[in-house]
């Protein structure tokens, strides 16, 4: 739901989207609020009451917009109504996989100075933001949204595994990768990597992807749950790494 529908068609004919759709895997649409407003000049907006700065984007169009899209939703059939806006809850790989799990979601993108309070409270089911930022609308993150949940949907990338490899798919960051040429400029892909042993290259990829996350984001670290072996290739890191000595 948005007031630049081009914006958002634009993107949703191209890359990631386009392969879900040719596939059959996922649909995209995209409906301009402004079809919902109720006079001549297709009004959306309007003061807010008690004067301030900007304008608000009236309940109305919102709404009804909604609805209408909704007119076929099934009795007991459960749609998350999703709020974009920076008052929302961060977006987290958990809150993508969740969405991924629905078989219909509505994303509504804001503009100007925000939303009637009363699509908080009587419409949207979820607020969502993408980061402790202000953007001048809701469509990028949106798109955001759609990109993350579209990567989690089976058959989209070419495999599977990309997607349960990614960082934070696990609750860690991502391993460093290579690819060819094994030298370039005097730099060298890890000896362990060319080795042809798997079992030797899993433990070192967990073991970096530990690294990495200490490195970079240790708070991530305290809402996952660590194996024995993992513990004991924190402590390897920490030898290694004196400064990250205080973490766990």
């Amino acid at each position: 739901m948005t007031l630049f529908p081009e914006m958002c068609q634009a993107v949703y004919n191209d890359a990631l989207f386009n392969i879900a759709s040719n596939k059959g895997l996922m649909e995209y649409h995209v409906h301009n609020i402004r079809d919902y407003s109720h006079d001549r000049h297709r009004t959306v907006d309007d003061y807010t009451f008690g004067g301030g700065a900007g304008m608000l984007m009236k309940p109305e169009p919102i709404f009804e917009a909604v609805e209408d899209v909704l007119s076929d939703k099934k009795e007991g059939e459960e749609i998350p109504i999703i709020l974009m806006t920076p008052q929302g809850k961060k977006l987290s790989h958990a809150m993508v996989r969740e969405f991924s799990c629905y078989d219909r979601l509505v994303i509504i993108c804001g503009h100007y100075e925000g939303f009637d309070e009363r699509v908080r409270e009587h419409l949207v089911t979820h607020e969502v933001s993408i980061g402790d930022y202000v953007l001048s609308g809701g469509e990028l993150p949106a798109l955001v949204l759609c990109d993350a949940i579209s990567r989690l949907v089976p058959g989209v990338l070419g495999s599977d595994e990309s997607a349960q490899t990614d960082s934070y798919a696990d609750g860690l960051l991502e391993y460093p990768q290579y690819t060819r040429p094994p030298e370039y400029r005097g730099w060298k892909v890890p000896d362990i990597l060319l080795s042809g042993d798997h079992g030797k290259v899993d433990k070192w990829r967990r073991k970096e992807s530990l690294r990495r996350t200490m490195q970079r984001r240790p708070d991530l670290l305290e809402g996952i749950s660590l194996s024995k072996q993992d513990l004991k290739l924190i402590e390897e890191i920490k030898e290694e790494n004196p400064e990250l000595q205080d973490l766990i």
